[in-house]
């Protein structure tokens, strides 16, 4: 009994030095972001400039709201998928979305996500729900791999041909590897299950503990998958439409369709190059900076505005969507259970 208080103590010992190193490693990272960018001044005077302008802080609020959205839809999707190894509320669910975001924003390619949304579970497995997050994940990189493959597709006849020979046989190669390969992962995402009976295969000698958590995938039947890709498709919709609102606020001109053709670009290219997070937002600025410059190549219309308004969406989207559920989701680090109560003997 003695030994079992000692232990717990000292997991709550660690636990609170775990979060405290948690807020600070976010605190530092929100404000190397936010006041050591060269660029701010730019953004700051670009802000400056059209918060007067008649509609601004409405269509704003509308770009804040929809952040709201973005991570309730999230909440829902990963509350739906959890229900298969423990029943959560929204309202938790919501929590642990906000504490991934903040986790994962000092983490490469924000795989702290992951660990950061299953320290809220009480009984679950951890490993299972961090297999499942990344279903979840899964998902939503699929949505961005198939719009963002479409998008190039549409984007390189109509305006890299200025500059490079593209013959329409190579195009139609292009275009049958990207159908194979949407296909391909297609596949993947809906036979998922087949990693629990592989697993029987090339884990059958040993590792019997790693063995019993990826019978999860088998819980997921095609019905469900669709649902939860329904969720992602909805999201990306969600904060695509947040992207160009800003550049519309800003004054970037470009029309709806070429617009989302050029941000599901960005979204493709941001989500298949490895990025760390210290780093990401100077390159999403950059992917930003080279698309649209492509656009606008052959144009009168003077660069140096819309390259700040382009700036100024992207970061502006990334301090709406990352960058405050950073700092909201801090608030809720303090209810992480890094190390779980020990049961004594009898199980009580």
């Amino acid at each position: 009994m003695e030994k079992i208080i000692n232990r717990t103590k000292i997991g709550k010992t660690y636990n609170k030095l775990i979060q405290v190193a948690i807020l600070a490693l976010t605190y530092g990272f929100i404000y190397d972001q936010v006041f050591y960018r060269k660029n701010l001044p730019d953004i700051l005077d670009a802000v400056s400039e059209d918060l007067g302008r008649s509609g601004f802080l409405w269509n704003l609020g509308l770009v804040i709201l929809l952040m709201f959205l973005n991570w309730a839809i999230e909440a829902v999707k990963w509350q739906y998928l959890m229900a298969k190894i423990e029943r959560i509320s929204f309202w938790k669910s919501y929590q642990a979305i906000l504490t991934g975001v903040t986790i994962s924003s000092f983490t490469p390619n924000r795989i702290g996500e992951y660990f950061g949304r299953v320290f809220i579970l009480n009984t679950a497995s951890r490993i299972e729900g961090i297999l499942v997050t990344i279903l979840g994940s899964m998902s939503q990189l699929l949505i961005t791999i198939f719009t963002g493959s479409i998008a190039m597709l549409a984007f390189i006849p109509l305006f890299l041909t200025r500059y490079w020979s593209f013959s329409g046989y190579l195009y139609y190669i292009l275009g049958a590897l990207v159908v194979g390969f949407n296909v391909l992962i297609l596949a993947f995402y809906f036979n998922v299950s087949f990693l629990s009976t592989l697993k029987e295969k090339i884990l059958r000698n040993g590792l019997k503990r790693v063995r019993k958590f990826f019978r999860i995938f088998a819980f997921y039947h095609n019905r469900e998958l669709i649902r939860v890709l329904l969720y992602s498709f909805v999201r990306y919709l969600v904060f695509s439409c947040q992207f160009y609102l800003l550049l519309q606020l800003f004054g970037v001109p470009v029309p709806y369709p070429e617009a989302l053709m050029l941000i599901s670009l960005i979204y493709f290219v941001m989500a298949v190059i490895p990025t760390i997070a210290l780093t990401e937002l100077g390159i999403r600025g950059s992917v930003a900076l080279y698309f649209f410059g492509i656009y606008f190549s052959g144009t009168t219309i003077d660069m140096d505005p819309v390259n700040v308004g382009i700036l100024a969406s992207s970061t502006l989207l990334w301090a709406i969507n990352l960058g405050f559920p950073s700092l909201v989701g801090s608030i809720f680090v303090f209810r992480l259970k890094f190390f779980r109560k020990p049961v004594n003997q009898s199980g009580k």
